[in-house]
């Protein structure tokens, strides 16, 4: 149990104020040490408490927890209004199991100096190990309201504000080996966590501090959003209605459940929603353009165009609704529009986010403008933004390829055969980003017998579930997926029916069949056949230069960090080839491919040919998918809103003269499409 007690102590003055601060240096680094320190400051200042103090804390961090005892115990007879002798008191106490004692001790401390943050931790410490929870609430409820004025968080808050993330964690976690119970550093650890995408990290931080803390409602709305970034729906969703049935009124709370009910595919909700909170604050931009993202996929398109331009004309520096405005692909920016953004990224004080925002939003303006050279430069410029805050390692997917290809052979799946849940609800489209897989879905939706969904995340949590803790085991066979082989044949179909239920709440309709359209999805096509070996799975594939320049100038809200480089996304393509040829070979006729170009040029007959595929009777609603009204959740959700046009097949033409590195990336791939190269 580590904390400082010597943090309220007063510094004296003149030479002894120095070989007093010395010593208390010397302390976490060398206690044994600090204790000689000590003795000889008392040799010129017999008696002085403070010195004494840094013995007995010298003493407990040594192991000499009765020496530390005795020295406490006769200052504490001499110094009885001293809140830091208390607390180390309570604390030795503590460490001797003796916790009456150390409760006494820490009340006291904390009735002297109520503004000590380790006395209110280590006092709700020991009231929950007595089993007095409720006690120990209170104490940690207290620590909190005094934690953020702690000198030892204020630098790493500072550094947090000003998003000096690498800073910001270190001291954090420097803080949290001594003080693994301070629940305001947990939080704020956190915060760190999420803001570098390590949900699951956060995840875990957040649980962990609110188990210490229930009511610390501060760090249950940022568990809450964490969820929701890993679309742990279901767990999020409660997490804030508990918060609102504290607050209703609360704003911050209010906008994520508008959010998170999107989410869910209940626009007219989520939209009430935001407009309610908008009312009551009409000047709050994030939640304008919130409502923005919210009207744009219930395809209210000038009503998101107006809710994007009210968070410009509120937050000018927001680079998000500038390409909000990009991404309907449908915007065409004015000069002035051009202006503002240019003079946004003259500025030395604009965040990266915002940054890479602007930097994409003016590329899409100048390539509407067909001044592709200047566009290709603002692309590549916010990708190299964008690659420094998702970083990438193109050799764990061609890795990952690898033991997949190891993994799944004839004999692998000849042996279990008859496993996985038999449901033939689910089709999946897979394959790679801008590759058509949304034009496909929405095809697919108009029909009545099938439902549209959005890019569902449950196949790749099962997936990372599985792997688990043995992702770094150096043998291939016992790493995801050669771990598969392991598993009781059983366990497939449980995996399958896990997967039916959780994606039960996406499905508003009691129409039999439902669309998955995660794209990476193909990276787990061994495991869909083994837990689903009845649902339809479906290849979108497009041009290589097409298809991975479409991503190369997308700026995705989450994931794909391939495709900010044009070697990445070429060698992704790559592997996704060389991975869907394999499962060709093992599982012939399981994939049904859709050439992108082959859609475009002959639409009718390839929707027959899909149609049957599905085992779905052909239906003219299919021919006329723009007509459907649907919810579109991707950033093709404008285009499939109209009939199919081939405008855009060629358009990678006009930037041609810059995408040599991604054709030496592509390799043989690009000369063979729409054929397959033998790998």
């Amino acid at each position: 149990m580590r904390y400082d007690p010597l943090s309220s102590v007063p510094e004296t003055i003149g030479s002894l104020a120095v070989a007093l601060a010395h010593t208390q240096r010397l302390l976490e680094r060398e206690p044994a040490m600090a204790i000689v320190q000590a003795r000889e400051i008392l040799k010129s200042a017999p008696g002085h408490p403070h010195a004494r103090l840094l013995i007995a804390t010298g003493q407990r961090l040594t192991g000499n927890i009765d020496a530390a005892l005795d020295t406490l115990e006769a200052l504490a007879r001499e110094q009885p209004q001293s809140a830091a002798v208390q607390l180390e008191l309570g604390g030795v106490l503590g460490e001797q199991g003796r916790a009456a004692e150390a409760v006494t001790a820490l009340r006291r401390a904390v009735a002297l100096k109520p503004e000590l943050p380790d006395a209110w931790r280590l006092l709700a410490d020991q009231l929950e190990d007595g089993g007095e929870l409720e006690a120990a609430h209170s104490a940690r409820m207290e620590f909190l309201k005094v934690a953020n004025r702690d000198p030892r968080l204020m630098a790493a808050g500072a550094a947090l504000y000003a998003n000096r993330i690498p800073e910001a964690e270190a001291l954090l976690r420097q803080h949290l080996k001594i003080h693994p119970t301070d629940v305001a550093a947990l939080r704020m650890l956190g915060e760190v966590a999420a803001r570098l995408r390590r949900y699951a990290d956060a995840e875990d931080l957040l649980g962990h501090c609110l188990g210490l803390a229930p009511d610390f409602d501060a760090a249950r709305h940022q568990y809450a959003v964490v969820l929701f970034r890993q679309a742990k729906i279901e767990l999020a969703l409660p997490e804030v209605e508990g918060l609102l049935g504290k607050e209703p009124r609360n704003g911050g709370y209010r906008n994520l459940k508008a959010a998170i009910l999107a989410h869910l595919g209940d626009y007219s909700d989520s939209i009430e929603v935001f407009e309610e909170v908008l009312r009551e604050f009409p000047e709050a931009a994030q939640v304008w353009m919130s409502f923005g993202h919210a009207l744009k996929t219930a395809g209210r398109l000038d009503d998101s165009i107006a809710a994007y331009r009210r968070t410009i004309e509120l937050a000018p520096h927001l680079g998000e609704a500038y390409w909000s405005l990009a991404n309907l692909k449908t915007v065409r920016f004015s000069e002035t529009d051009l202006t503002a953004m240019r003079s946004m990224l003259v500025r030395d004080d604009l965040r990266d986010e915002d940054r890479l925002h602007f930097e994409f939003a003016l590329g899409k303006a100048l390539e509407d403008a067909a001044d592709y050279a200047s566009s290709f430069a603002h692309y590549d410029a916010a990708s190299a933004i964008r690659r420094k805050l998702l970083p990438y390692e193109a050799k764990q997917t061609s890795a990952f390829v690898r033991r997949s290809k190891a993994a799944f052979t004839p004999e692998f799946f000849d042996g279990r055969r008859g496993a996985g849940a038999a449901a033939r609800d689910p089709i999946f489209i897979v394959g790679m980003p801008r590759a058509g897989s949304t034009l496909l879905e929405q095809i697919l939706a108009s029909h009545p017998l099938v439902e549209g969904t959005m890019e569902l995340p449950d196949i790749g949590r099962l997936a990372r579930e599985l792997a688990g803790s043995r992702s770094d085991e150096e043998d291939e066979d016992a790493r995801y997926p050669g771990l598969l082989a392991s598993i009781d044949v059983a366990q497939f179909r449980v995996l399958g029916e896990r997967f039916l239920e959780q994606t039960r709440v996406q499905r508003k309709s009691a129409a039999p069949y439902f669309i998955d359209k995660m794209p990476n999805n193909f990276l787990q096509i061994g495991l869909i056949h083994l837990i689903l070996p009845n649902a339809r799975i479906i290849d979108a594939r497009r041009h290589p230069l097409g298809c991975c320049f479409s991503n190369f100038k997308q700026h995705f809200a989450r994931g794909q960090g391939f495709s900010y480089s044009l070697d990445d996304v070429g060698r992704y393509y790559r592997d996704y080839v060389e991975l869907m040829a394999h499962f060709d070979d093992v599982l012939p006729g399981r994939v049904y491919r859709v050439i992108y170009e082959q859609l475009i040029d002959d639409t009718e007959s390839q929707v027959r040919q899909l149609l049957d595929y599905c085992g779905l009777p052909f239906d003219e609603r299919c021919l006329r998918f723009y007509e459907n009204t649907r919810a579109v959740r991707t950033a093709s959700s404008e285009q499939v809103r109209r009939p199919i046009y081939r405008d855009g097949v060629d358009h990678w033409r006009h930037y041609e003269p810059w995408l040599g590195p991604l054709k030496a990336a592509l390799g043989p791939v690009l000369d063979a499409y729409p054929e397959v190269p033998v790998f």
